[in-house]
């Protein structure tokens, strides 16, 4: 299953003419193409799919969601992170 996560954006650059963003999925950092929302800047909380931000979320709504999503187990799934003892999971997109 591949869902849009919410996190919140810790670090904007340039990278080969697109802006990119460090984001934060509740501790797990990622990188992200900011293509999409150009005008997402550092501290906003954006919906990302698949390595895209998609659109800008309030935080209320970003961080209910991903209480839901680790409440249910899906978290760790949708940022490939699996069972330590395992290794990654392998998420299709």
């Amino acid at each position: 299953m591949c869902l849009g996560v919410p996190g919140r954006v810790t670090e904007v650059w340039e990278e080969n003419g697109t802006r990119m963003a460090d984001v934060d999925f509740g501790g797990v950092h990622k990188k992200v193409c900011l293509a999409y929302v150009p005008d997402v800047v550092v501290g906003d909380y954006t919906i990302v799919h698949v390595g895209f931000a998609l659109t800008r979320l309030d935080e209320k709504s970003a961080l209910e969601t991903l209480e839901l999503f680790r409440s249910v187990g899906l978290l760790d799934e949708e940022l490939g992170l699996g069972d330590p003892a395992t290794g990654p999971t392998s998420v299709a997109g």
